[in-house]
């Protein structure tokens, strides 16, 4: 008898090699897997401007970088003598402006780069759910400004959808989503959030979809499996959930390759390797 629920295995539309060079932008969970990939000798590059939450933050980094499109001060915040770009976490606040826009179009610059020569975009959506700040639109990240600067709402399926599917008709784009739960809106906020990830990722033409939600959900389903805030998936489900990505991904050849660069890197960390 089995007494687990066994997720079916995902077809993919091609496999990853060794040589595949990748771009992950998303969650803190994007940081994770990304960070084992390195570790495995990937060519990757993991939120390198920080991490993002939900999808029109992502589309809109991702749109700008490819289009060359600089900041301006005219998308910077002021706030208490400090200006702010809302878009991106809070590295991204300075109190002279001009270096603040160096610093943020050097990084979008590099982005552009390494998105427009990537093989595959791996994209993890965090939360359905946003903060508008009035003469500015969606935010990425709040800064810690005052909330009723702020208006929070639910973006539509149809909303995801629009702002993605102009990236999937030339590339490759393998889709999850973020198994960390946000419980501030309570967990039927948080079911109502991810339902509307999930239904707007399955709406776009050509996307792939790699069930890290499902597989923490219905496969791990146990708080031993989780961090000790409840919330985020403890290191054992992280491997767990990328060993299972591996295992979908990788030829045989870049599995023993990534294996050979994993047992190095615990080697030259002093760590033991556990067979």
């Amino acid at each position: 008898m089995e007494f687990r629920t066994v997720i079916e295995n995902t077809i993919p539309s091609g496999t990853i090699e060794r040589d595949s060079t990748i771009v992950m932008l998303g969650s803190c969970f994007t940081t994770e897997v990304g960070a084992r990939l390195e570790r495995d000798g990937f060519d990757v590059t993991v939120n390198p401007m920080g991490a993002l939450y939900n999808p029109a933050t992502i589309a809109s980094a991702v749109g700008r970088a490819l289009s060359r499109q600089h900041f301006t001060i005219s998308d910077l915040t002021l706030y208490q003598h400090t200006w702010h770009c809302l878009d991106f976490p809070t590295r991204y606040q300075d109190e002279d402006p001009d270096r603040l826009l160096d610093l943020l179009n050097h990084d979008l610059d590099s982005l552009g780069g390494r998105l427009r020569s990537a093989d595959l975009w791996i994209i993890t959506f965090g939360t359905a759910r946003v903060y508008e700040l009035t003469d500015k639109g969606i935010v990425g990240n709040c800064h810690k400004l005052p909330g009723n600067m702020f208006r929070r709402r639910l973006m539509t399926i149809d909303e995801i959808t629009r702002l993605w599917q102009p990236y999937t008709n030339d590339r490759r784009i393998i889709f999850t989503v973020s198994p960390i739960r946000h419980i501030a809106d309570g967990l039927h906020g948080n079911q109502i959030s991810k339902s509307t990830l999930l239904l707007a990722i399955d709406g776009i033409d050509g996307a792939e979809y790699f069930p890290s939600y499902e597989i923490m959900l219905d496969d791990l389903r146990d708080y031993r499996f989780y961090a000790s805030d409840m919330k985020h998936p403890s290191d054992v489900a992280v491997d767990y959930i990328y060993g299972k990505f591996a295992d979908t991904y990788f030829t045989p050849s870049t599995l023993k390759a990534a294996l050979e660069s994993r047992k190095a890197s615990l080697r030259a960390a002093h760590r033991p390797i556990l067979k």
